[in-house]
Order: C-alpha cells, then structure tokens, then sequence
C-alpha cells in the first residue's frame, strides 16, 4: 500500500472509534510526544544552554503552526486583552526556562512527577485570586497531593537536588499562567491563545538565549528542530484529546508520562529512578485525577442549576 493509502485507511478507522476513544488514544500520543521532547532536551543539553534550547524550540514550534496562521489570517488576532497576552508569554517563558534547565540537571522521571503538581497550584490560585470556592474533599486531595511532594523531595534526607527545585518552581511559575489562560477563555477563542502563544514566546525567549547564545551544529540545529516540531505536535494532540473526551476519562493516561520518562531515562542515559519518585509521583497524580474529577462534578452540578433539564418532546 502506498503511504497515503495507508494513512487513509488509518483515519477511517480512527473515526470509526467512539469519542472517548479517540481522546484516550491522542493523550497516549501527547505523552509519548512530551517524554520524548524531554529526552531531546536532555540530549541536546549537553552541548546546548537550557535558555538556547528553549528558543528554537519556541522557533521551531511557530514554524510548524505557520501553515495555521496562514489558514485562519490576522483575523484570529483580534483582541482587546493583549496586556494579559503578553503578560501570559513573559509567565509561560519563565516557566519554560526553569523547566528546561531542570531537565538537564535532574532524572527525567524526577521531573515528570513534579509536572503532575501544577493542577494543586493551579487550584490554591483559583481559590486565592479567582475567588473560588474550595470545600474540604478539595483540601484534602491538596493535602494529599503536596504530601507526595514530600515524598519526592523528602527534605532532610539530604539528597535534595537543585534540578528537583527548579522542576517545582517550574510547575508554580506554570500554574499561574495556566490561571491566565483560564481567565482569557472566557472571552477569547483556543484559535487566538495559540495564536498569541506561539509569537510572544519566540521573542521573549530570544532575549535570555541572547546571553548565552553559542552557535549550534548542524547536528544540534536538527535535534533542536525535531524537539519543536514534536513538542508542538504533543500539545496539538493534548488539546485534541480534550475536545474529543471529558478530561477525566483521559487525564488517567497522563501517568504514562512517569513510565515513558523512566523508560527513556534508563536506556538512554542510564538513569535508575528512586522508588520515592515512583510513590511520590503516583500520590501527586493521584491526588491531581480527584481533583480533576471533583471540579468536573461541581461544573456539572453548576450546568443543571442555570439550565435545568427541558422536558422531552412527545414522540
């Protein structure tokens, strides 16, 4: 069969899948994505600045959505919030250096369970500046959720690593452009958060690359773009998977990260990851998946009371 035979065939039966289905199979392909991005990044880092490394993969990424821009046009910048654009871009740069810095230092699988933290800020922010209510199942699964932090950092048993750190504070950092991001949905399209994501980010993270900019191998140049275009990709399918299913039926599948993460970790760099990140790592996820869930059924319960339930109509 020729390649678009065969890509024909795939997509026919890929529709044919339930919807929930559909979701579950891309976030199984978004943390492939991710753990693989991670492992370039960690490759490309021993000869390349975490700064570097995260502009061209900003670089690279707004290649791969130029075809986008040209489909859609100016028009999907249309926007009276540009300050908060902006102020996003600054927030998501900073999260993204620490992040890469951090998976140059520390195991991948140590920084793929810190990830798994970002929902418990993001929920503290919601309550501290949304002004959201947080009732005591919430406070427990947060509770929950930040002793498995514990559990990975385990402070006081002095192997406390700066990598670790800054994979935390990159969750932080995350978190509050997450509440950012939360905050411009209510006025503004997916189609126009890309938009802005993907031209604030390359300048931005052009200004601290400049500071430590080494010209990069030919070899290195190509890494650099498979990282971009793969990391881009891992969000276009995280983003699909989510219009195609409720988030707690595939956010379970986020987990896999760990696995992926240790397996690349083990065989490509020899990494053995400690059996208090596997638990730590499990508790924060944990927790993060009720949570998930508890905001899914509140959501919902807030749905029903503003538009009840219409009769049926007589068959």
């Amino acid at each position: 069969m020729r390649p678009a035979q065969i890509f024909t065939y795939f997509s026919a039966q890929y529709l044919r899948l339930p919807g929930q289905m559909r979701g579950m199979l891309l976030l199984l392909c978004a943390t492939i994505l991710f753990s693989s991005m991670h492992a370039l990044i960690r490759h490309v880092g021993e000869t390349q600045h975490p700064f570097e490394m995260a502009f061209f993969r900003n670089l690279f990424g707004f290649i791969v959505l130029a075809p986008f821009f040209m489909r859609y046009g100016f028009g999907i910048l249309r926007t009276k919030r540009l300050g908060l654009h902006a102020l996003r871009g600054g927030v998501h740069v900073g999260s993204m250096l620490l992040f890469f810095t951090a998976v140059t230092m520390a195991p991948l699988a140590t920084v793929a369970a810190m990830t798994f933290t970002a929902p418990l800020f993001v929920t503290i922010g919601a309550v501290l500046l949304l002004g959201e209510t947080i009732r005591y199942r919430r406070i427990g699964a947060l509770l929950i959720g930040f002793a498995g932090v514990m559990i990975v950092l385990r402070p006081g048993s002095g192997d406390l690593e700066l990598g670790t750190l800054l994979a935390l504070g990159s969750s932080v950092i995350w978190a509050c452009a997450l509440l950012m991001i939360k905050v411009l949905s209510r006025t503004e399209s997916s189609i126009t958060l890309t938009a802005y994501m993907t031209l604030i980010l390359t300048p931005l993270s052009a200004i601290p690359a400049a500071f430590v900019w080494q010209w990069p191998t030919w070899e290195d140049l190509g890494w650099l773009a498979l990282m971009g275009t793969i990391g881009t990709a891992g969000h276009l399918f995280l983003a699909q998977a989510f219009r195609e299913a409720d988030a707690t039926a595939v956010l379970p599948l986020d987990f896999l990260r760990l696995i992926w993460a240790s397996l690349l970790g083990y065989f490509l760099f020899g990494q053995v990851p400690e059996v208090f990140v596997w638990i730590g790592g499990a508790v924060i996820f944990s927790s993060t998946i009720y949570l998930a869930y508890r905001e899914a059924v509140v959501s919902k319960r807030d749905r029903k009371a503003i538009d009840p339930p219409q009769p049926s109509p007589p068959s």
